[in-house]
């Protein structure tokens, strides 16, 4: 499996582009800005885009879903608790003092235990509540995509609407931290990390905690 990893935006998200090394096709995971960047770099793999897959609705992860869509025709999908967040792009980025643009709506929402299929590889959904009510992690091969719910160290924040620690924590707990340790985490913001390094000793949700 291919996995670029693209920090885009002020904020620097991490945006993901998955792709078959066989089929060349591919998934773009919270592109939240820099739509030129992440197109580019599906070009120069030559990687054709079935899905753009938000991790969650909030404005950083979400700000480039129009262009992406409007350049690829590639469908956008999101978990129906944050699908209405896609309308209120723009004004969220302008509480921050950022520009971002409204996303067209989902063309499928995701539940968990759901599977999304491009190429060769299968993701499949888990719902991880908790940075935001609708907020999702993807899983396969050994990787797992956690948008904000979890950090190489932290977890994400609880304190914007519709978050509620008590249920990030649960979600960690019950859901992440089932996988194998070996298995990597992709973070919405910053590093990777393992499952076992946070069970072990994240400060938040882990044994340590």
């Amino acid at each position: 499996m291919i996995i670029k990893t693209l920090p885009v935006g002020p904020i620097m998200a991490n945006c993901f582009i998955l792709g078959c090394e066989k089929t060349k096709d591919a998934v773009v995971i919270d592109p939240g800005d820099e739509a030129e960047t992440i197109l580019s770099s599906l070009a120069e793999s030559e990687l054709k885009l079935k899905f753009i897959i938000n991790t969650h609705g909030h404005f950083d992860h979400t700000g480039a879903n129009k262009k992406v869509k409007d350049a690829t025709g590639a469908p956008i999908l999101i978990h129906p608790l944050d699908a209405p967040m896609l309308k209120r792009i723009s004004a969220s980025a302008a509480a921050w003092g950022l520009f971002a643009e409204d996303s067209p709506p989902p063309d499928r929402t995701l539940e968990d235990g759901d599977t999304i299929s491009f190429g060769e590889i299968t993701l499949h959904v888990i719902h991880t509540p908790g940075h935001s009510p609708g907020g999702i992690s993807l899983y396969t091969d050994g990787s797992v995509f956690v948008g904000d719910t979890l950090f190489a160290g932290s977890i994400g924040r609880t304190d914007l609407p519709g978050g509620n620690f008590d249920t990030l924590i649960s979600a960690i707990r019950k859901k992440l931290f089932m996988l194998e340790d070996h298995v990597r985490v992709f973070t919405g913001h910053g590093p990777e990390t393992t499952i076992g390094e946070e069970k072990l000793f994240n400060p938040f949700a882990g044994e340590k905690s």
